[in-house]
């Protein structure tokens, strides 16, 4: 022990070097006393000693900013080690002290002219690490020198620097002239500084997608593709990625650039290989498919691909992720690499599920003898989740070839012979996707899903041997018993199977109805009455409405001949697809969503497409073909609203063949004027020409009233669109219809504090006209290639128009024009074309109003009154968001009648209620109420209390929702009171602004 103790004092006396660990040692109370006397220390080994035991204090937490200008008294030093302590300590506080990091400004200045490169480029790495407002000014002059100096090292870390200074103040960044210096920094004779340019540059641009930065023309990307062969692979990526942006003029251009990176595809960095890959699949858009060197290409695509599977688990998810885009897009790029994706025994789960994507991608006439032996095999496997992919898989393969189909049902019929029950039901769930894809072909096998009945207990396997039952009643000679065997436990059945056995049994009493005729009373009766399912319900009243009152019809609808499936049901969407192959290599290609999907707070985020993809027919591979040539009908899967691009961009954008007037504005839900749940479940049997009333209160629960956000569009029925007063059938029996038959608890007499207001309706004048905003720009000329939309939305005779200004400010002329709107909360679509009837010239605006009706697609909205649009002409689509008043949408039948407005407003609980403060308003009770009248605010009756004039209204939704207010006016007092009750409370504040927009105005 004594020698170690002197040995160390050895070692302190000659000044040797020892680990740096002693400085992360706990120290004794007076630390900061003591760091301070050494950091002001003559000698320079302990003056940087102290500031190692500073920074170690500072990594691990401790507060040391009270030693900051003892730190930076400690910049002026010659020793390159010490500087860069400092220079990390000031990092770290700059912000907490930015008085005191003011005085390192000089140092700074001082060091950017060091005849030490090193120390000229750490100065002006330092300065752009310093996000400190106040001395960012300070830092100009330095870094314009830095950006021109004679050292490349120096000049490629000032390239970063402007961009870390353009985040912090883009004004200043602009006013001083860096970005030009950044752009010219391109041209730099080193090829890490054009890679630093470039990143730079792409940081900024990305930040400011309007700002044209990256200019690209052909002598630049000559350039670009220079320095490529001598950069770092970091640089080589920043260039990649900015040439992955640019777009060729011709295909002769494209190959050029091809052959030029396809070097890059040996390289030993997967980043870059993956990089190099997504400009190629880029380019090749552009390259005609009878060149000989697009053959070539393909074939000097796969050889990396297969490569990268061979590193590590974690790089070959990434790996497999991109491939799995690449495949959907080029099949033919690794048709003939099968084998590299069969599953290894020491796979990961997630490594392996992967590739089994891929096989089913690749599977082929060629190969599927070899894809099916595999998964025969993978399906032994002891991993539950890779077993079930493994089944899934075979049922795929015998969709997508039909050669294989017979191969596949044998293998399916072998599997589920070892009686493994998840084998069995994943089994059980693919031959129903068989039956439907080749039907009257296999269903011999039927009997043996039978025996496996009592096995099954997934919701997916019970469902799909529900409807395999339903489906061939006639082949199965027990088929009642089956069903009737599932029935016993309906109510604790999952949704998915209690709408199958609804239908199953409907068809086999389609089939067989003498002898079904009680089991089919038993499902709708348990259907409609004793659950509390809306989907459900409507299922059922929607049968049994139709078996009552004509079988014919039914049999149609129900025994109606279905669509074959398709072969691929989980491929991407198209222009999905197309925006992630331009993000290969990216996070995007491993969520397989778009960047806009999961960056929070993305700023300006761009849609890529491919090269060719709207232009040029002939750029699509035989296999992406077919699904382009009907790309503009909807997509088969609807993303969430948040996501326009993949909602709006593939909609059917040509106009509508019909001219005439727009429907009224309740048309929608005339549908719904017959009675579906009027007399319970015995009117279906009975005499149904005249519906009996609907009760105040049912059973069953109140339906929504407002549709729930979704990815895929609502199924709603019209019950499901919210009755009136927003789900309760208290007020009219029919969607908008009059209370005919008043149910007895509203015709009774009413007691209580507001009777009297009834009869103290007097003072309501003649209304006044609609109100209507003044017209907003929605759509900005510089977002639409010249286009400018400025509009608002107004309600005149009972008919919802947009009424948009089209101004032309580009310098060509406009046609064609076409519009579309995003599902929205309250089904708003266009009612007929976008009449524009002569072309737009340039500089030439044209006033336009298209009539709208409510009878679209209903989805909730985030505002709940946006509305997503997207408009087409000669040029382009475009697509903009903007929002509606809420008073569009109050239709002219909304003035409830008195003693139905007591009792509804004593129904709707009072946590329902809201209560809002109208400013700054200078009306009479009167003129207010005329005033709202106008806007389909109707005044039910007006009492004076205590000098307090108080209005109670009413307003009724296009959908059937209700809303009942009291506002209270007193005179002198120019706040207004208004309490808004309503059973979709999501619609109060937005009432609210529609009170306050008319009454302002």
């Amino acid at each position: 022990m004594q020698e170690w103790a002197n040995q160390l004092c050895e070692n302190r006396q000659f000044g040797s070097k020892m680990t740096d660990s002693k400085y992360f040692t706990t120290t004794k109370k007076g630390e900061i006393f003591e760091l301070k006397a050494e950091l002001n220390s003559d000698k320079k080994e302990k003056k940087k000693e102290a500031v190692k035991k500073v920074i170690a204090s500072m990594t691990v937490g401790k507060d040391v900013s009270a030693l900051f200008p003892d730190v930076v008294n400690c910049m002026q030093t010659d020793n390159l080690e010490l500087k860069k302590l400092v220079y990390l300590y000031l990092m770290n506080y700059a912000k907490s002290q930015p008085d005191m990091a003011i005085m390192a400004v000089n140092t700074f200045v001082k060091d950017c002219e060091d005849p030490n490169p090193l120390i000229r480029a750490l100065a002006v790495r330092t300065m752009g690490c310093i996000r400190v407002d106040k001395i960012t000014e300070y830092l100009c002059e330095p870094l314009r020198k830095c950006l021109k100096d004679e050292d490349p090292y120096v000049r490629k870390t000032a390239a970063v620097c402007v961009a870390k200074l353009h985040d912090i103040n883009a004004q200043l960044v602009e006013d001083q002239g860096f970005l030009d210096t950044l752009k010219d920094l391109i041209s730099d004779s080193n090829p890490m500084v054009v890679a630093n340019a470039v990143a730079a540059l792409s940081e900024i641009a990305e930040s400011h997608p309007n700002s044209n930065l990256m200019d690209l023309n052909p002598q630049t990307i000559n350039k670009l593709l220079t320095a490529l062969n001598e950069c770092t692979e970091w640089g080589q990526i920043f260039i990649l990625d900015c040439l992955a942006n640019y777009t060729p003029r011709d295909d002769r251009e494209s190959q050029s650039i091809c052959e030029r990176v396809t070097p890059r595809l040996s390289h030993a960095n997967s980043a870059v290989v993956l990089s190099a890959v997504k400009v190629l699949m880029k380019f090749m858009e552009m390259l005609p498919k009878d060149l000989d060197y697009y053959g070539t290409l393909l074939k000097k695509l796969a050889p990396p691909l297969v490569t990268l599977l061979s590193a590590e688990p974690e790089l070959q998810y990434v790996a497999l992720r991109n491939i799995n885009l690449i495949v959907q897009r080029r099949p033919e790029i690794l048709k003939h690499e099968m084998k590299v994706f069969f599953v290894k025994y020491n796979d990961p789960i997630y490594v392996k599920l992967e590739k089994l994507d891929i096989m089913i991608r690749l599977a082929s006439q060629a190969n599927i003898a070899q894809v099916l032996a595999e998964l025969k095999e993978y399906a032994t496997e002891v991993d539950v989740d890779f077993v079930r992919k493994a089944v899934r898989a075979i049922g795929r393969c015998a969709i997508k070839v039909e050669q294989s189909a017979e191969r596949c049902v044998s293998t399916l019929l072998d599997l589920i012979q070892t009686k493994v029950n998840y084998v069995v039901q994943e089994a059980i769930v693919v031959i129903k996707d068989i039956f439907r894809k080749y039907p009257n072909k296999y269903e011999s096998v039927i009997a043996t899903l039978c025996e496996n009945l009592d096995s099954l207990d997934e919701p997916e396997a019970r469902a799909a041997m529900i409807w395999i039952v339903g489906e061939y009643a006639e082949r199965i000679d027990n088929a009642d018993e089956l069903l009737e065997s599932f029935l016993e436990g309906f109510h604790d059945e999952s949704t998915q199977v209690q709408l199958q056995l609804l239908t199953a049994i409907v068809k086999l009493f389609l089939k067989k109805p003498t002898e079904t005729q009680e089991l089919v009373q038993q499902v709708l009766s348990l259907a409609t009455q004793d659950s509390d399912n809306p989907d459900l319900r409507d299922r059922g009243y929607i049968y049994w409405r139709l078996l009552s009152t004509d079988p014919v019809a039914a049999k149609e609808v129900v025994l109606a001949e279905k669509p074959l499936i398709s072969e691929e049901t989980d491929l991407i969407e198209p222009t999905l697809l197309e925006e992630l192959i331009c993000h290969i290599g990216t996070l995007a290609s491993v969520y397989h969503k778009p960047p806009s999907a999961f960056v929070e707070g993305s700023r300006g985020v761009q849609h890529k497409r491919l090269p060719g993809s709207t232009e040029s027919g002939e750029s699509e591979s035989p296999d992406t073909a077919s699904a382009a040539a009907v790309s503009d009908a909807p997509p088969a899967v609807i993303p969430s609203q948040g996501d326009l691009l993949g909602d709006l961009l593939n909609l059917d954008l040509t106009p509508p063949t019909t001219t005439g007037p727009p429907p009224p504005a309740s048309s929608g839900m005339q549908m719904g004027a017959m009675d579906l749940l009027g007399g319970g479940l015995d009117s279906l049997m009975g005499d149904e020409s005249e519906p009996p009333p609907i009760p105040l209160r049912m059973d069953t629960p109140q339906s929504p009233q407002l549709p729930h956000q979704s990815p895929s569009p609502p199924d709603y029925s019209p019950t499901e669109l919210g009755g009136d007063l927003g789900g309760s059938p208290a007020i009219g029996a029919g969607f908008g219809a009059p209370p005919a038959a008043m149910p007895a608890s509203f015709s009774a007499p009413v007691s209580g504090g507001l009777d009297d207001l009834f009869d103290l309706g007097g003072g309501v004048g003649m209304p006044m006209g609609a109100y209507s905003a003044p017209k907003t720009v929605w759509l900005p000329a510089l977002k639409a290639k010249g286009l400018e939309i400025s509009g608002t939305f107004a309600r005149r005779s009972g008919v919802i128009q947009m009424e948009m200004t089209l101004t032309n400010k580009a310098m060509s002329v406009m046609t064609d024009f076409a519009i579309q709107f995003n599902r929205n909360s309250f089904g708003l679509a266009p009612a007929g074309p976008l009449q524009v009837l002569t072309p737009l010239s340039p500089n030439q605006s044209i006033e336009v109003t298209l009539p709208l009706n409510t009878v679209g697609p209903v989805m909730k909205m985030e505002p709940l009154n946006n509305l997503q649009v997207a408009v087409k002409n000669n040029i382009d689509v475009f697509y903009f968001s903007c929002q509606y008043p809420i008073s569009m949408l109050f239709v002219e039948d909304g003035k409830m009648e008195r003693q139905v407005f007591l009792a509804t407003w004593k129904d709707i609980p009072n946590d329902s209620e809201a209560q809002f403060q109208i400013k700054d308003c200078h009306l009479s009770s009167d003129a207010a109420s005329n005033k709202l009248q106008g806007s389909n605010i109707f005044t039910i009756a007006k009492r004076t209390v205590d000098g307090q004039d108080m209005l109670y209204q009413s307003m009724k939704l296009t959908n059937g929702i209700w809303v009942l207010t009291e506002m209270r006016v007193q005179a002198g007092n120019p706040v207004y009171t208004v309490s808004l009750k309503c059973r979709a409370a999501e619609v109060s504040q937005w009432v609210f602004q529609s009170y306050e927009a008319v009454l302002k105005n």
